[in-house]
């Protein structure tokens, strides 16, 4: 095949996703254009996106208020699926905190709350005692987990770990509270 020929059935693959997209009620994320054969994609993120500009920018500022409370801690960002975005290990962090970090993200999004509301709720007697022996070991069932959320979506979560319960359950939830901000700051730098 010939590169012309190639090209003309990219842009006809492309253009009937857009147009089942449209159909369907599509997200829009398609594709805008095609030019010189070179797919031209929106640069807005969708709503429900956590790029990794915005969750590096959060981490920064997690980071700079661990300094401030005197710890060393790992950070983690994960998309609304819970896979990474960004992990950061900050100088003397503990190298166990790494996938504690990680394991937080993914448990707030599993079960779409805090891992301190998690906690609550897996207390001997409570109604999900036990759950931290499930899904190969990945469950966290003390703070440091977060949800994020752009107006009620969940887009992500944040994992903090390398201080007590209690500091990285403080930590997490200042950067759950400083999340809208810091997301506005970003977009003002695009």
């Amino acid at each position: 095949m010939e590169r012309s020929e190639i090209e003309a059935i990219v842009r006809e693959v492309l253009q009937r996703t857009v147009n089942m997209q449209s159909h369907a009620g599509g997200t829009g994320n398609g594709p805008d254009t095609t030019v010189a054969g070179r797919v031209q994609h929106r640069t807005v993120a969708p709503r429900t996106a956590m790029s990794l500009g915005l969750a590096v920018k959060l981490i920064e500022k997690i980071e700079a208020k661990a300094a401030e409370w005197d710890m060393r801690v790992v950070t983690a960002v994960s998309d609304a699926s819970g896979r990474p975005v960004a992990v950061h290990c900050m100088d003397g962090a503990y190298a166990g905190s790494f996938d504690v970090a990680l394991n937080k993200t993914y448990t707030s999004i599993a079960f779409q709350m805090s891992t301190e509301q998690l906690g609550t709720l897996s207390q001997p007697g409570g109604s999900l005692y036990g759950i931290q022996f499930t899904n190969g070991g990945r469950i966290v069932i003390f703070g440091g987990g977060e949800l994020l959320q752009r107006e009620g979506i969940i887009v992500g979560a944040l994992g903090v770990s390398g201080g007590s319960a209690q500091q990285d359950t403080a930590l997490a939830a200042y950067g759950r509270d400083i999340f809208k901000s810091v997301e506005q700051e970003v977009q003002l730098c695009l």
